[in-house]
């Protein structure tokens, strides 16, 4: 057999099957069809043929030998074939059949000859004969035509086929005009045998040498570019100029690496085409977003549509636009708490309206549906949390399971702030750290004075033996001014004071003697008193140990991978640890921690059965008491009271119903706070994720789920949901207990705190500063992306950032 005769059968081999299975018409296995071709054209050609007229991509296919050619085909309106499909491809790219003249079978009249020219097929190169039928088709609307029906000529030549002769003319009628069906399926049909014949490569003919230099080129750029985003350093200079010693980070880092490497040097700066050295603000502002388009885009497809909660909170930059930062938080394919940066977007104000506008738009152009909210993090502003009017009842309206949080590190630093300022003993102490600072933090020359006591200390101590040294001992210190929107700042500076104390009074004695400061002595030796006083000491000591006790809270409260149904068992904690401070074992302890600093420091510790004398203070304003009902009762106790009570206060959320049916699923002790009918309740809070039919299904699948994480060993050691979410997916139970994953996840959703949105506000002020002030909103969201999601970054390949780049717009490869 003829090799073209084989093809053809090949391809009606294939043909059929799709023919006979519609349903898997568009799917073909490249294994098969290789080993088809191999199998059947693979044979000596020994068949002797005449030689073929017409044009050289054109099939000729012998009557005799070729009795069933690709003519006998349902035409492609019947069936769906796949453009791509190898076989059909071969098929197009080898042209339409081109008979022979005696080829074609005798006609049934005797005495009558057909009207046949094979100029037809010469002229009309879209000819195809079939054998079987003994019909013409055209073969590039057998193909592409997309309409079954219409257009001049009718269907005759994809369908039936044409057998009028005598009627050469129907040829040109079926071409019809410039915008006919033909001519368009003539169009597709030459765009898909010569691609590339956009207007673009046909006036300009670009090479595959120089796409590649061109890609070479620009990878170099990006390179350069993936290290200052990671940094968040700036990408200008002030002189870019070539006689500028210094022409900004990214020059300056590309002219670096091309000198010490030959093969960059070859084709980046002088040795780049003229108008393409792929260095340009724009060039650079476009690769720069194609790496936020990226790394956002791994983000969204880690989500794979799944449900997530929202983060947000607003802060102004630099140039003192208001920015709104979203962060969305989400379960992972792994089972882990994920919180993610999803953007900053410029709000002209901060009413809850246009927040939530600003929120809902953000969503929508990375294709997340607002639906999918199960959770919102804000802080305690009124825009924020308001019950009519506030950001959180909008979003409900969008998402009426997206329950709001109140964040909790923030609610912790409300209750320390509101003690400090309800509590007379605690205003009293803060109103003289704030002198302390402002006397010792007022010039250079007193921080030099403070560091140079405390290297004095340290060295008489360490050759008195009383300290050791090593690695990252002894370390310089200095003060810092405690800020109530920063968290743990009040615990840090009464900790550097605890520790650099006789220090601090050693500085302020100096100061006070110093002649040159005669000005200030009745300010600074009042404070010095005040520092050296048993009042001072005594809020001192107490302060360190109230706000230890918390701020081990507020860092675990701050953690990403932190649930919400946990930081409500840390919050309890912190409660019992203030409940025993309150009993009088802790009172003791108390006491004996202080008098213990008192006497190492040379402080008189009054007799607990003496009047009460406060320091430097009218005894006009203090009933008369003794010292042990002032420090015990009134300052000690009070404190102690006043933050129990603040923490019952804020931390509401534990009286949620919501919560409440949470803590049924908590693993912790084999599950021991296992409640059906609670998880049940809490499956009826998501109507909209969990149905009635899933709710008559989940009942026994949770004895099922009980039984089974009791009995298996892999689940003794799990302590919280985290850990419990990571286990069921490590295990494959996820998909056995599929509704109380579910369930597990939308508790998971829940935010705790808004502490990674923080962050972002502190990337900002690096990213976008003093020097960097005039970036516009996009840069600032684009380079704000690839510096914080770091890790997700560096995931992204180079190729993958290179093909977006080169599919945002049309670009000249060459000079």
């Amino acid at each position: 057999m003829k090799r073209n005769s084989q093809i053809a059968l090949l391809f009606q081999k294939q043909a059929s099957k799709k023919i006979a299975s519609p349903v898997q018409s568009n799917i073909v296995h490249d294994e098969e069809v290789e080993s088809d071709v191999e199998s059947e054209i693979d044979i000596e050609d020994t068949t002797p043929h005449p030689p073929s007229p017409q044009q050289p991509n054109a099939r000729s296919y012998d009557a005799h030998f070729c009795p069933h050619d690709p003519g006998d085909r349902i035409p492609i309106s019947s069936y769906d074939v796949n453009i791509q499909d190898d076989v059909r491809r071969g098929y197009i790219l080898k042209g339409p059949c081109r008979p022979y003249e005696h080829a074609f079978p005798p006609t049934k009249k005797k005495g009558k000859k057909r009207h046949f020219s094979c100029v037809w097929f010469e002229h009309y190169n879209w000819l195809e004969y079939s054998i079987g039928k003994d019909a013409a088709f055209c073969f590039v609307c057998f193909l592409f035509k997309e309409r079954a029906n219409g257009g001049p000529g009718g269907d005759a030549f994809v369908k039936d086929g044409f057998r009028n002769w005598k009627r050469p003319e129907s040829f040109k009628k079926h071409v019809g005009g410039v915008t006919s069906i033909h001519n368009q399926a003539q169009e597709k049909y030459n765009l898909f045998v010569a691609p590339n014949t956009k207007i673009d490569n046909v006036l300009m003919k670009v090479s595959k040498k120089d796409v590649l230099l061109y890609k070479t080129r620009l990878t170099y750029s990006l390179r350069c570019l993936r290290f200052l985003l990671k940094q968040g350093l700036a990408f200008r200079g002030h002189d870019e100029s070539e006689e500028s010693t210094n022409r900004g980070n990214f020059l300056e880092l590309l002219k670096w690496l091309a000198e010490g490497n030959e093969e960059v040097n070859k084709v980046v700066l002088k040795n780049a085409p003229g108008n393409c050295i792929l260095n340009s603000p724009r060039i650079q502002h476009d690769i720069i977003e194609c790496c936020a388009i990226e790394t956002t885009r791994l983000i969204i497809e880690d989500l794979d549509g799944d449900h997530y909660a929202i983060l947000a909170d607003e802060s102004s930059d630099m140039s003192h636009k208001e920015q709104l930062a979203l962060c969305l938080r989400y379960v992972d394919k792994l089972g882990r708490i994920c919180e993610r940066f999803l953007g900053v977007v410029h709000v002209s104000d901060t009413t809850s309206l246009s927040l939530k506008v600003a929120i809902i738009s953000l969503l929508k152009d990375h294709h997340l549906s607002p639906t999918q909210i199960c959770g919102q993090g804000y802080d305690g502003a009124s825009n924020m949390k308001g019950e009519i009017k506030g950001l959180k009842t909008l979003i409900m309206k969008e998402s009426p399971s997206s329950y709001y949080i109140h964040c909790f590190a923030h609610q912790l630093q409300l209750v320390l702030i509101a003690v400090a300022k309800d509590n007379e003993a605690c205003v009293w102490f803060f109103d003289h750290v704030s002198y302390l600072f402002n006397i010792i933090g007022v010039s250079c020359k007193r921080h030099d004075m403070l560091r140079d006591v405390r290297a004095q200390q340290v060295l008489q101590a360490l050759e008195m033996g009383e300290i050791e040294s090593g690695s990252g001992l002894n370390q310089e210190m200095g003060l810092s001014r405690p800020g109530d929107t920063r968290w743990g700042s009040h615990y840090k500076t009464i900790l550097h004071i605890v520790d650099m104390y006789p220090v601090i009074l050693e500085v302020l004695v100096r100061i006070g003697k110093d002649p040159s400061q005669k000005s200030e002595w009745t300010r600074i030796r009042g404070v010095a008193a005040a520092f050296e006083s048993f009042d001072f000491v005594f809020n001192l000591n107490l302060m360190l140990v109230v706000l230890g006790y918390t701020n081990d809270l507020s860092i675990s409260l701050q953690k990403k991978d932190q649930d919400i149904l946990n930081a409500m068992v840390l919050v309890g904690l912190a409660k019992e640890k203030m409940k025993d401070m309150r009993s009088s074992l802790g009172w003791e302890r108390f006491l004996a921690k202080v008098t213990f600093f008192c006497n190492t420091h040379g402080i008189e510790v009054p007799s607990p059965e003496s009047n009460y004398v406060a320091h430097g203070r009218s005894q006009r304003y203090y009933e008369k008491q003794t010292n042990d009902d002032r420090y015990r009762r009134e300052v000690y106790l009070g404190v102690v009271d006043q933050v129990i009570q603040e923490l019952d206060n804020r931390f509401d959320e534990v009286n949620m119903e919501l919560l409440i049916c949470m803590a049924a699923l908590n693993p912790v002790n084999s599950f021991a706070s296992y409640d059906a009918q609670k998880v049940m309740r809490l499956a009826q809070f998501y109507p909209n994720d969990i149905s009635s039919m899933d709710l008559l299904r989940l009942e026994p699948q949770l004895e099922i789920f009980i039984d089974d994480m009791r009995k298996d060993d892999r689940f003794k050691c799990v302590n919280h949901l985290g850990e419990l979410s990571i286990k069921l997916v490590e295990t494959k139970k996820h998909v056995v207990y599929d509704l109380v994953y579910m369930l597990l996840k939308l508790i998971l959703l829940l935010p705790v705190a808004t502490a990674n949105v923080e962050r972002v506000f502190s990337a900002m002020s690096l990213v976008k500063n003093k020097l960097r002030n005039s970036m516009g909103d996009n840069l600032l969201n684009h380079c704000l992306v690839t510096f914080i999601e770091r890790g997700v970054f560096i995931h992204v390949s180079d190729d993958t950032i290179v093909e977006t780049f080169m599919a945002m717009r049309n670009r000249r490869l060459k000079k």
